[in-house]
């Protein structure tokens, strides 16, 4: 589902001469998330001539969404994202779903080490004063002994460093040609933090990216500077002001949480009261959490129209009847090349569906919908994937090299 604001100014725009700023904008939303993310921006990589998706102006990613924004800032491109989460035959990075799985038993230790002290602070006071204690009281001494996280996330940053560490890409916000921003959340104020801001541009991305993936529950909270940070979308959705204050003339948008609209469901019955209600509580706090998500978002971007109402904005989400993506696990990694297509097929349809209307929009910056890529209803999000390249650090780096010598010949040009 495509929702877009356009600018009145596109006139002057279109005249320019200047390249076109644009600028990303990726949520969050766990590993199915990411991967219907993933699926979408391919979508876009292949069906919109003239975007780079690497060279933009500016990213802004939070939680998974914020990996995805970092690659591409990285010169990690679309296609190359496939093979590492896809298909598995990157010669460059080894995903291995079960690393970012593994129980966080430092994190169980240390709470159960707590037990004692706190079972004999109990037991005295129930011996000595049994009239005080209530059972709300016992709930919240003994739930300091429940850890944070079920996960451990050291190994999801230990992943990240190495692969932004590689083949001329950098761990270092300074470093990169674009400017990149990773929000995440400080757990004991609940301030939004921006990595890669101000103050906080020296922190590591990886590091970053740990902290703002950090949802609560799932992994614990992330120790940065003696403060804890958690999920970045605690605070807003798709923070896409953070790109918008930059001055740019487009954003893009991909949000993959939309409340799921059971009534519209072809595939539930329309007669059948309460459907979600029967999937117990996961279907109804999944519902919740999501129509929250949206319904902020939603409000978020209505506000920007009026504050930056001479950007162009175009966000990309799912269709709210899609229930086989509702009713996916959305922390399970077994079904990521199903949901990047989903996201591909849904991409492309919006381009080939509301082409006209986009049409005028995307000619302002220099950008035209491929309606051989688009038109084509049966296309893959594999079909796209050329041979699979071999390269040593050396012709990595020599590849790099010579890409970023193609890109300002251009430019010049």
């Amino acid at each position: 589902m495509l929702s877009f604001h356009t600018a009145r100014q596109r006139a002057r725009k279109a005249s320019d001469k200047t390249p076109p700023r644009i600028g990303l904008a990726v949520a969050g939303g766990g590993p199915i998330g990411g991967m219907y993310e993933l699926g979408a921006l391919r979508a876009l990589d292949e069906a919109i001539e003239g975007l780079d998706l690497s060279r933009l102006d500016c990213y802004v990613g939070v939680s998974s969404g914020a990996f995805l924004a970092a690659s591409l800032a990285n010169r990690i491109g679309t296609e190359e994202m496939c093979r590492i989460f896809l298909t598995g035959d990157s010669d460059d990075v080894q995903f291995r779903p079960e690393a970012f799985m593994r129980p966080a038993v430092f994190e169980y230790m240390r709470r159960a080490s707590a037990f004692p002290r706190l079972a004999a602070d109990w037991w005295r006071e129930l011996l000595f004063s049994p009239g005080d204690l209530r059972w709300p009281d016992f709930l919240t001494r003994f739930g300091g002994l429940v850890p944070t996280g079920l996960f451990d996330n050291t190994e999801v940053e230990r992943f990240l460093r190495d692969v932004f560490t590689r083949r001329g890409r950098s761990n270092d916000f300074r470093q990169l040609d674009s400017r990149l921003y990773v929000i995440a959340v400080d757990l004991d104020s609940g301030e939004a933090v921006r990595f890669g801001g101000k103050q906080w541009d020296d922190v590591p991305i990886s590091q970053a990216i740990q902290a703002s993936a950090a949802l609560p529950g799932l992994y614990p909270p992330v120790e940065v500077r003696g403060r804890h940070f958690v999920d970045g979308a605690l605070r807003r959705t798709m923070h896409a002001s953070v790109v918008l204050e930059r001055g740019i003339d487009l954003m893009l948008g991909v949000n993959p949480l939309v409340a799921f609209n059971s009534g519209a469901d072809i595939g539930v019955a329309a007669s059948s009261p309460g459907r979600l209600a029967a999937g117990g509580l996961p279907a109804v706090l999944s519902q919740t959490f999501r129509t929250l998500l949206q319904s902020r978002m939603q409000i978020g971007l209505a506000k920007h129209q009026q504050q930056f109402p001479d950007i162009d904005q175009l966000i990309f989400e799912p269709n709210a009847q899609d229930g086989e993506l509702f009713f996916t696990n959305a922390f399970s990694f077994a079904n990521r090349q199903r949901i990047a297509e989903i996201a591909y097929r849904n991409v492309m349809a919006d381009l080939r569906t509301r082409g006209d209307t986009l049409a005028p929009v995307l000619a302002a910056h220099g950008l035209r919908v491929r309606e051989d890529i688009a038109g084509d209803a049966s296309r893959s999000i594999l079909d796209g994937l050329q041979p699979r390249p071999r390269r040593t650090e050396t012709t990595a780096r020599l590849h790099r090299a010579l890409n970023d010598l193609d890109a300002l010949v251009a430019s010049r040009h």
